[in-house]
């Protein structure tokens, strides 16, 4: 699930509800804050075909309201909506930028 968004860019706010099917209903859970930001990351687990043998995951991390940094593994269950004002958006990204997993980072 490669998402390509100016949602996503850091300094936006935004609100992302996360869901969990169950049998009969539904777990759900909202959170809101600053976007710090979003990458894909390899994680331990192993999957054959996938870059690396690895899987990958969608990774946002957000500042929330009190100041509380967290790091969500989005999925196709996991709706992102854009709280910021149109003025307020900040420029994209460089998008030459490379974003490193944690693992590599000196």
């Amino acid at each position: 699930m490669a998402l390509e968004s100016s949602i996503l860019d850091q300094g936006t706010r935004v609100r992302v509800t996360q869901q969990v099917p169950q049998t009969n209903g539904v777990w759900s859970t909202t959170c809101e804050g600053r976007v710090l930001r979003y990458r894909q990351s390899q994680t331990g687990s192993w999957y054959a075909h996938a870059k690396d043998d690895r899987l990958w995951l969608d990774r946002l991390e957000i500042e929330l309201d009190s100041g509380e940094i967290t790091t969500l593994n989005l999925d196709h269950y996991t709706l992102i909506e854009d709280l910021s004002e149109p003025s307020e958006t900040p420029a994209p990204r460089n998008p030459t930028e490379l974003e490193l997993d944690d693992r590599h980072r000196p």
